[in-house]
């Protein structure tokens, strides 16, 4: 089934390494939101600036589904290049404000991202208008325990961040780390589900409208992660590296053995569920990467292969 969106709703979908861009334009300020990752501002500049976006005019509001890496990285840049206001969801404001590495899954991660300033919270149960569309703001914990979803009653369109994509959501930290992520997680499929969706435009991937899809293959891997917590933590290494090898683009065996031996998040995820020395989990890695066929193994670097 054809997406079809409001006119003055463009989404710009991006790769793995950064979140796509949403422009929503209107007379009262246009709004964007989530930014990109940090690598990738240039185009991010270029995207927001071009016809589809801006074409020329003055941005007023960046906002923020969640505050990791690559949907908040372009932040900075963007409010450097318009002046605008930057709004996140509340639960992030004040980790944003200390800059909280390990909380951001930051430096502690292996990931990166400007430093910004935070002008305005964005309470869940609350209303906002963008793009001349009533949103509700709606806590969506699990992935980031502060996520919002934003839901367009009007035209049945979900803004689901990394709660929800076409085939899964964003890793969720295993229950000895967080012991209220997965029941979060699955909470919030569920209000997902309880809402009357018609497109839902995720944090990465096209926009979609099999909701129900969408939400089935959620369930079942949820189910998965919450009968074996060990499958979760080898799942989040491998998405911690990969995504580490999206921003390096090529990782030479030693330079892996060393990521995963003082990025302090994939150290302990490593200690407490799958024992290897660095040199094994490193092996390990290049194993399950390449077979996955997320990366392949080129005259002794890793490579990312492209998805989306």
């Amino acid at each position: 089934m054809a997406v079809t969106l409001p006119s003055q709703l463009h989404v710009f979908v991006r790769d793995w390494l950064s979140g796509n861009n949403i422009v929503l334009r209107s007379a009262d300020g246009h709004v964007v939101i989530d930014s990109g990752y940090v690598k990738h501002v240039p185009l991010t500049l270029a995207l927001v600036a071009s016809r589809q976006g801006l074409d020329g005019d003055a941005l007023a509001w960046l906002i923020n589904t969640h505050c990791h890496s690559d949907h908040m990285g372009g932040n900075a840049a963007l409010k450097r290049a318009y002046g605008c206001r930057i709004a996140l969801p509340m639960g992030e404001v004040p980790l944003v404000r200390e800059w909280d590495q390990r909380a951001l899954l930051l430096a502690d991660a292996g990931q990166r991202a400007e430093r910004f300033e935070v002008d305005e919270a964005l309470v869940p149960g609350t209303m906002r208008r963008w793009g001349d569309l009533d949103w509700r703001l709606i806590a969506a914990p699990g992935h980031d325990m502060a996520a919002l979803l934003f839901f367009n009653d009007a035209h049945g369109i979900l803004i689901s961040g990394d709660a929800l994509w076409a085939d899964g959501f964003g890793f969720v930290m295993p229950p000895d780390m967080d012991p209220d992520a997965l029941p979060a997680t699955r909470a919030t499929l569920d209000t997902i589900a309880s809402l009357p969706v018609r497109v839902v435009i995720p944090g990465h991937g096209e926009p979609f409208t099999d909701h129900a899809g969408a939400l089935e293959r959620a369930y079942r891997r949820l189910e998965a992660f919450e009968a074996q917590p060990a499958r979760l933590a080898r799942h989040a290494i491998k998405v911690l590296v990969t995504f580490a090898l999206l921003d390096r683009e090529r990782m030479t065996l030693d330079a892996l053995t060393t990521f995963v031996d003082t990025v302090p998040l994939v150290r302990e995820f490593n200690e407490r569920h799958l024992y290897k020395s660095p040199d094994s989990l490193a092996a390990w890695l290049v194993d399950e990467l390449t077979r996955a066929g997320v990366a392949s193994l080129e005259r002794g670097e890793l490579a990312p292969r492209a998805r989306g």
